[in-house]
C-alpha cells in the first residue's frame, strides 16, 4: 500500500564492478625479489613460469588479472585451486598488505614481508620496493624463522580488516573514518554496515553545523535535531542504523497480554484505566500507529521508540467482532471514557451467519474465525474436501475430520452445505471489518482486488473505539492525516463516531484503493474535503506546510505502514522495518515529527 522506495534514499553500490575495477587498479611493479645468496632482483613482479603450478588454468586466470606470478603460485599452494573466491581473497588481502605504504595505518613495513616456498627453488621473500618512496628506504632486513612466523600471524589478524579500509578509501572515504567505524563496529562487521556508520557519523557533524545556537520556545533540542536531519538535510535514517536501533534490545523478547485487550475492550472490564504519556508525546496533535502485533523480535520496541517510548496497546478483534485480528497500535489518545459503536457487531459465526448453523458438523468446534487475509482458498480445495467427507455417511474418521478443520481454519471456510465449505464472499468480508456492505464494490474493482483490499484494511469496530474519546473534543470536526489511507477505515470509522471530517488528506499508493475512498465520500454525502495523494515518499516538509496553512493544521495522524515484511505468513522476505516495505513506517515517523514541529513552530 505504501509508496516505491525513493531512488535518492541510498547508494547502491555494484560489489562485482567494484571488484573488477579494484582488480584492474592494481599495481605489481612494486617488488623486490630477495634469494638467500643475497641477490637482490627488482622488477615487475614476475617470477619464472617454474615457480609454483603454471600449468594450471587457475594460475593462469590470476596471473592474467594481474597478480605476481610468486604471488599466485604461493597462495594456490598454500589454499589449492578448488575455492577461486578464497584465493582472490587472499591474493587481495596481501596485494593490501604490500600497496600500505603509510606508517600510521596499521601495517608496519616488517609485517608485510611474504615467505613463497617452492619444491621447484630456493625460498624466495616477496618484499616491497620503497626505494622510491619519500625518504629513500632501502631493502628490509631478513628476519629469523620465529620472526617470520610471527609476522605471517599478525598479516593473518589484520589482513580482513586492511582488506576493508582499503576498499572504502578506494570508495573516496578517508581512511581514518574507516579505522574509526572498525574500531566502533568491529572487524567482522560488513561493508555496508561499515558505510552506514561513517554517513551517520558525517551527518551528526554537519547537524551540529546546521543547527541554530539558540533554543526557540517550546522546541526540545532532540526535536530540532530531527527537524533538521529529515528537512533541511534532507535525509532519511540510515537502513543499517535501523538495524543498530532494532537489535539493541532483542534480548529482551516481547510478551504480548493474554488475553489481548490492551487498555480494555467493551466486554471486559478495563486493566489500565490510567496512563502517563512522555511530555514529547502529548497531543494535539493526536496520532494512531497500528501494524501486526506477531512482528519479528524488536520490531515494536523499535516502533515505540521513534514514536516518542508510547507503550504499544495489543489488541485482538476478536473482541469485537466474529474474527480474529491481532494487532497492536501506538497512539497518544486519552483512555478514559471510550464508547463502542452500536449496535454491537456479532461475536460469533453462527452469529454473523446464521445460515451456516443448518449444516455446521458437529466436530467443527470453531466460534471464531481467524485473520481475514488477502487471499481466499481455491475451487479445487473446496473439491477436495466434498470428496474426502461423501466416502463416508457419518462422522469421517479423525485423521480426515483433522485434515478437514486444517484447511477450515487457515482459509477461513464455512459450511454452506451438506459436506460443502467455501470462501467468504467480499461483502461478508466487509461486515466482518466493520465497512459498509459493498464499501468494495464496483467501480472496475475486480473479486481478487476487493480481498486484498480487505485483508490490508482496520477492523472498524476496534479502531472506532480508541477514536471514540474525540468526538467531545472536536464536536464541530477534525482534520485528518491519513497516512497509508488503505480503504479508508480510519475514516469510515469517525465517520460512524458522528465525527465531522472537516479536511481529510488521504495518502494510498494504491489506485484502487483510492477509488475506493473517494467512492464512499461521496456516497456518504461528506461535507468536508478530500485532497488524495499517492506517495508518502513525496510528501516533504513544504507540502505539508502549504496543506496546515490551507485549513490550520492537523487534528489527528492515523496509519498504519504496510505490513508485508513481518507478517508471519511471509516466509520469503519478512524482513522487519529493513524490509522494503515496511521500513516505510519510517516515513510515518518523518511525517510526524514534521507535523508536530511545524504546529509548534506556528503557535
Amino acid at each position: 500500500m505504501g509508496g516505491d522506495e525513493s531512488g535518492g534514499e541510498s547508494d547502491s553500490f555494484d560489489w562485482n564492478s567494484e571488484d573488477e575495477r579494484e582488480i584492474e587498479n592494481f599495481q605489481s611493479s612494486s617488488l623486490r625479489l630477495t634469494v638467500p645468496n643475497g641477490a637482490v632482483l627488482t622488477g615487475s613482479g614476475e617470477a619464472s613460469p617454474s615457480a609454483g603450478p603454471s600449468n594450471s588454468k587457475v594460475f593462469d586466470h590470476f596471473v592474467s588479472m594481474g597478480f605476481p606470478r610468486e604471488m599466485v603460485s604461493k597462495v594456490i599452494e598454500e589454499y589449492g585451486e578448488e575455492n577461486e573466491d578464497k584465493l582472490l581473497e587472499e591474493l587481495l588481502s596481501y596485494s593490501v598488505i604490500e600497496s600500505s605504504p603509510q606508517p600510521q595505518q596499521r601495517i608496519e613495513p616488517n609485517h608485510c614481508s611474504l615467505v613463497l616456498e617452492s619444491p621447484h627453488q630456493p625460498q624466495v621473500k616477496i618484499e616491497p620496493d620503497l626505494s622510491s618512496s619519500e625518504g629513500g628506504v632501502s631493502s628490509w632486513e631478513n628476519s629469523d624463522s620465529d620472526a617470520l612466523s610471527d609476522e605471517e600471524e599478525m598479516t593473518k589478524s589484520l589482513r580482513g580488516s586492511d582488506n576493508i579500509v582499503l576498499t572504502l578509501v578506494k570508495m573516496g572515504y578517508k581512511q581514518d573514518e574507516a579505522l574509526i567505524a572498525i574500531e566502533r563496529l568491529g572487524c567482522n562487521s560488513s561493508v555496508d554496515e561499515l558505510i552506514d556508520f561513517i554517513g551517520v557519523a558525517q551527518m551528526a557533524k554537519a547537524e551540529d553545523a546546521l543547527l541554530p545556537p539558540e533554543e526557540k520556545p517550546g522546541i526540545s533540542k532532540l526535536n530540532k535535531r530531527r527537524y533538521y536531519e529529515l528537512e533541511v538535510l534532507g535525509r532519511k535514517r540510515p537502513k543499517s542504523c535501523e538495524k543498530r536501533i532494532i537489535s539493541e534490545d532483542d534480548d529482551e523478547p516481547l510478551h504480548l497480554p493474554n488475553p489481548m485487550i490492551g487498555f480494555g475492550v467493551p466486554t471486559e472490564p478495563a486493566i489500565i484505566k490510567h496512563r502517563r504519556l512522555p511530555d514529547d508525546a502529548v497531543g494535539p496533535p493526536y496520532f494512531y500507529y497500528e501494524n501486526v502485533a506477531l512482528a519479528p523480535k524488536g520490531v515494536w520496541q523499535t516502533i515505540s521508540r521513534f514514536l516518542y517510548e508510547v507503550e504499544p496497546e495489543f489488541v485482538d478483534s476478536k473482541f469485537f467482532c466474529a474474527a480474529a485480528r491481532k494487532r497492536g497500535y501506538i497512539h497518544n489518545l486519552p483512555i478514559e471514557n471510550r464508547f463502542p459503536l452500536l449496535p454491537l457487531p456479532p461475536r460469533t459465526i453462527h452469529e454473523a451467519f446464521p445460515l451456516t448453523r443448518k449444516w455446521w458438523p458437529s466436530w467443527d468446534t470453531r466460534t471464531k474465525l481467524n485473520c481475514l487475509q488477502t487471499a481466499i482458498g481455491s475451487a479445487k480445495l473446496t473439491e477436495r474436501i466434498r470428496k474426502a467427507l461423501e466416502n463416508y455417511d457419518g462422522e469421517p474418521p479423525e485423521d480426515v475430520q483433522r485434515f478437514v478443520l486444517e484447511q477450515c481454519r487457515k482459509w477461513n471456510l464455512v459450511w454452506v452445505g451438506r459436506n460443502k465449505v467455501a470462501p467468504l464472499e467480499p461483502d461478508e468480508v466487509e461486515t466482518l471489518l466493520g465497512f459498509p456492505r459493498n464499501h468494495t464494490r464496483g467501480g472496475g474493482i475486480s473479486r481478487t482486488d476487493r480481498y486484498k483490499s480487505l485483508g490490508n484494511s482496520f477492523q472498524v469496530d476496534t479502531v472506532a473505539y480508541h477514536l471514540s474519546v474525540l468526538k467531545d473534543m472536536y464536536p464541530n470536526g477534525m482534520n485528518i492525516l491519513s497516512l497509508f489511507s488503505g480503504i479508508g477505515g480510519a475514516e469510515v470509522a469517525l465517520h460512524r463516531l458522528g465525527i465531522p471530517l472537516k479536511n481529510v488528506v488521504s495518502v494510498e499508493k494504491s489506485e484502487v484503493n483510492r477509488n475506493i475512498v473517494r467512492s464512499w465520500w461521496e456516497q456518504t454525502n461528506q461535507k468536508g474535503n478530500l485532497i488524495d495523494l499517492d506517495d508518502v515518499q513525496q510528501l516533504n516538509g513544504d507540502r505539508i506546510e502549504k496543506l496546515m496553512n490551507t485549513f490550520g493544521g492537523f487534528d489527528l495522524i492515523v496509519g498504519g505502514s504496510p505490513c508485508n515484511n513481518l507478517a508471519g505468513s511471509n516466509r520469503v522476505s519478512r524482513d522487519g522495518l529493513e524490509g522494503k516495505e515496511s521500513s516505510l513506517f519510517f516515513d510515518y515517523c518523518r511525517i510526524l515529527d514534521l507535523v508536530k514541529n511545524i504546529m509548534t513552530t506556528n503557535q
